[in-house]
């Protein structure tokens, strides 16, 4: 038996495939021509481009756009001077094959990342790891893998890379085993979104036990992926004991199932909404599958990515309707376009920034270029006559940005009318909440819309001074921040006294031990991924709104995140 991190939920019994390590150790080669070389590793960047542009599209309309973002990290790699120019300095200075010069560079990224105790630097590890082995795969003419796995498998390997993971088949694989990684690895993040249970960074017992012969392709194998353990060749009680905690959690996922087509409801009848976040129409079938009540933020970006014209109105048009005839009267809340300086689009010619998170982004850009910004409001606009659809304006930090982007608003519906093309009349308009400035005029931009919708995400890092892209600093973020809780206290009171409603759709909406506290200062809406819905509509039931104001309450009084979590974990149901 060996113990990890339990990264992704469930129980997996299956068969071991041992997954074999490309080596990033390439035999060293003196060559006659560096310019060769260096146009060598031109092409292989090349093609990498193209490989993981193709990735993206895939894993995006497979998984989602978020999952898909890690690629985008990958594409930001081969772009990078700081790992691409040693790699060529290498070749130029020491006449060296691009191979080895790759694996030379990538190891001594890899071995000094590795002797830095961060849990988030060691995640990144892999990506940098990743982005190797694809170049060195290229160059040697390897081609991609074409591994054939059998059913009932469970992968086995020392690291598992984000690409290798994403493109696991998982009508075959039931699980996967690795020696390293964590808890906010990119690997851990692909194993949630594929559903499929994992246990990773058990340690290097589990390759001592490949060198020995004690763990062979084909031996059985368990996977607790909710409690981190993983036992080779285990004997019939164990096996048998795993067999019946594998038909109690399978029995416990079908009987969340019965809060699919319930409301959400606080014990004691408290009608609030949980809806789920997406990121392409792909998405909406899970969501329904799990019970969301509505679609709580649309993310409109993948209309712009990976094109290099921007979306017409009526291309846009034809998205947001089928996304509102798909939900059938459930509200959609579709957030206009949100990229920036932090994200490269061929059709967008956007500025490099020393600070894109603080630049020129979302709001910003539909402001500056309002023939954008009307041609996505006008589709919206038109789509709204299919189904229950809103506008959510993203990163506002001033009521006057509400004003203008509502005064363009106004101008997209006299054209329309123009057009002799009807919209809905009752169509609300609201705003992400996550830059403080905007929690702080909060009772003034309330007047100007309809509801509000707290980006958690972005709100942390912007009250915190935190980038959480940032491994010297990510440790510090943190949803339990007394300052952050403050703020979404304020949010939720300044829009309740102007009467209006307040969701959240950032990732601490699906957090279960913030769930109280979030019921308790008056939430009116969650929004989540898929697979959080029915857990949250579950634990919704199982508290009172008295019970959970009380919880507020305790935690408002408290100074630290640790002590704010231990607290939450004390009254967790």
């Amino acid at each position: 038996m060996m113990r990890g991190i339990a990264v992704s939920p469930g129980i997996a019994i299956g068969r071991v495939f041992l997954k074999t390590e490309q080596n990033l150790d390439f035999a060293e080669k003196t060559v006659t021509s560096a310019e060769k070389e260096l146009a060598r590793l031109a092409v292989a960047l090349k093609q990498a481009e193209s490989e993981l542009k193709e990735l993206i599209v895939n894993i995006g309309q497979k998984l989602g756009h978020e999952e898909a973002e890690i690629f985008e990290s990958h594409l930001m790699l081969i772009d990078d001077p700081e790992l691409i120019e040693p790699i060529k300095e290498k070749i130029k200075d020491e006449k060296i094959n691009a191979e080895a010069a790759i694996a030379q560079t990538i190891n001594f990224f890899s071995q000094m990342f590795a002797e830095l105790d961060d849990e988030y630097i060691k995640a990144r590890e892999a990506d940098i790891k990743d982005v190797g082995k694809r170049l060195i795969r290229i160059l040697s003419g390897q081609g991609k893998s074409t591994t054939e796995l059998e059913e009932n498998t469970v992968v086995v390997a020392i690291d598992l890379s984000p690409s290798d993971t994403a493109q696991l088949d998982t009508a075959k694989v039931l699980g996967f085993v690795t020696q390293e990684g964590s808890r906010t690895s990119h690997t851990a993040i692909m194993a949630r979104s594929l559903g499929i249970p994992a246990v990773v960074g058990v340690g290097k017992e589990l390759s001592v036990s490949i060198k020995q012969g004690r763990l062979v392709s084909g031996q059985t194998i368990i996977v607790d992926g909710n409690g981190g353990q993983v036992f080779i060749n285990p004997d019939f009680e164990t096996e048998h004991e795993y067999q019946q905690k594998r038909e109690k959690y399978q029995q416990e996922q079908e009987r969340l199932k019965k809060y699919k087509n319930k409301e959400a409801l606080s014990k004691d009848g408290k009608k609030v909404e949980v809806c789920g976040n997406i990121g392409n129409i792909r998405d909406i079938e899970s969501i329904l599958e799990h019970g969301g009540q509505g679609i709580g933020l649309f993310r409109t970006e993948f209309l712009y990515m990976d094109r290099d014209t921007l979306p017409s109105e009526k291309e846009q048009f034809k998205v947001y309707r089928q996304v509102a005839e798909k939900m059938d009267g459930k509200p959609v809340v579709i957030r206009t376009l949100d990229i920036g300086g932090d994200k490269e689009l061929p059709c967008l010619d956007l500025p490099k920034e020393m600070n894109p998170f603080l630049g020129y982004r979302a709001i910003r850009i539909c402001l500056d270029q309002p023939d954008i910004f009307k041609t996505q409001l006008k589709a919206i606009l038109a789509a709204s006559n299919y189904g229950n659809i809103k506008i959510m304006y993203p990163m506002v930090s001033s009521v006057d940005e509400v004003k203008s982007a509502n005064r363009i608003l106004w101008e997209c519906k006299k054209e329309l009318a123009k057009e002799g093309k009807g919209y809905s009349q009752d169509l609300e308009v609201g705003i992400m909440v996550e830059v403080p400035a905007a929690v702080m005029e909060a009772d003034i931009i309330a007047q100007e819309v309809d509801f509000f919708s707290i980006g958690t995400n972005d709100l942390i890092q912007y009250t915190i001074a935190v980038d959480r892209v940032n491994e010297k600093v990510a440790q510090m973020y943190t949803p339990y921040h007394p300052a952050v809780l403050k703020l979404i206290k304020k949010t939720i009171d300044s829009a309740h006294q102007a009467g209006i409603w307040v969701g959240m759709c950032g990732e601490a909406a699906a957090d279960e031990l913030l769930l109280p506290f979030l019921l308790g200062v008056g939430l009116d809406e969650f929004s989540m991924g898929a697979v959080s819905i029915l857990r949250i509509k579950e634990l919704l039931s199982k508290w009172t709104v008295e019970e959970a104001a009380e919880v507020s309450k305790r935690v408002l009084k408290l100074h630290s995140p640790d002590g704010i979590e231990d607290y939450l974990l004390k009254v967790a149901r």
